[in-house]
């Protein structure tokens, strides 16, 4: 028994290579440009839209503060991501170490959970400011929205902390070639030569503590919120109150659907080729970033406003 853990341990690795998309390897090129295009559209307006909600006073209010922590979020998820995805597909450099690809999932899971907390946070704003709009300030304090944005980054930290050292525990002796563009927690965890079940079922409990309670809830918030809105006497009121809430509603399904797409893909698909899968993967990781600033700033008329003035205001 001895001997055969330290053999497993002898011969566990400690480098592994990400290929990319398998059976696409003569398409990683042209299926590095939207990658490229996404990420360079990420970063340029989440970039603008922190500026704008920064240097804007008006903007100074509690629904501008979490759009901009979502659009910082965005621009973390895009950079862990896709620059290791493009130096696959450019250079065929796809080899990262056991501890940098644990480090990379740890930081992909745990700001996936953090955006899903802004966008719950996010309904009970919209909820407050629709239900409650008398006591909006009085609710949704300079306090409330620290300790709400602190709560939102420790439970990623805290609920993905402990994969660290599951994985750590496993001896990999298996293939070490990964097919995809990133780590990512039982994709890494299944090229272990022991058991993985308390991996699988950890996995499973932080997924429905985190992002499925916040779909219920958010589920629930908008249920309230219409409820509200169509019982406002003014149809103005309702139009008005709609529109409030039409950015965020996009960007929630925007967030979810490619998400629970693919794990019901993932699931039920067995036949589906292994390079569907991935892209749909990736597809969750590029599109959201991508959007989430074009989608405010057209239906948001604070933010369409400011970024009209910044591009045009010397002609």
């Amino acid at each position: 028994m001895n001997m055969d853990i330290v053999n497993i341990t002898a011969i566990s690795h400690t480098f592994f290579y990400l290929l990319g998309i398998p059976g696409l390897e003569d398409q990683h090129i042209w299926i590095s440009i939207p990658f490229f295009t996404s990420y360079i559209i990420t970063l340029l307006g989440n970039s603008l839209l922190i500026f704008i909600v920064i240097t804007d006073h008006s903007l100074h209010q509690p629904m501008y503060i979490f759009l901009c922590m979502l659009a910082g979020l965005d621009i973390g998820l895009s950079t862990i991501t896709v620059p290791k995805a493009l130096s696959i597909f450019w250079f065929n450099s796809g080899e990262i170490s056991l501890y940098g690809c644990i480090t990379q999932l740890f930081f992909i899971h745990s700001t996936f959970i953090a955006e899903s907390g802004i966008l719950l946070v996010m309904a009970f704003d919209r909820y407050i400011a629709i239900c409650y709009p008398l006591r909006y300030t009085m609710i949704l304090t300079r306090s409330v929205i620290i300790k709400s944005c602190v709560t939102i980054y420790l439970r990623g930290v805290v609920t993905i902390f402990p994969t660290i050292f599951l994985l750590k525990r496993l001896p990999f002796c298996k293939n070490n070639l990964l097919p995809h563009t990133y780590c990512e927690h039982i994709g890494l965890a299944k090229y272990a030569c022991a058991s993985i079940q308390v991996n699988i079922w950890y996995g499973i409990f932080v997924l429905v503590i985190t992002v499925v309670l916040d779909i219920i809830l958010v589920v629930a918030s908008y249920f309230v919120i219409l409820h509200a809105i169509f019982q406002m006497p003014s149809q103005d009121a309702r139009h008005k109150a709609l529109n409030t809430c039409g950015s965020h509603i996009c960007v929630i399904f925007l967030f979810y659907i490619p998400g629970i797409f693919t794990v019901l893909v993932q699931r039920f698909g067995k036949q589906i080729p292994t390079h569907v899968h991935i892209l749909m993967a990736n597809l969750c990781m590029l599109a959201p970033p991508a959007m989430n600033p074009i989608i405010y700033g057209i239906k948001t008329k604070q933010i369409k406003n400011r970024v009209s003035h910044l591009l045009f205001q010397r002609r």
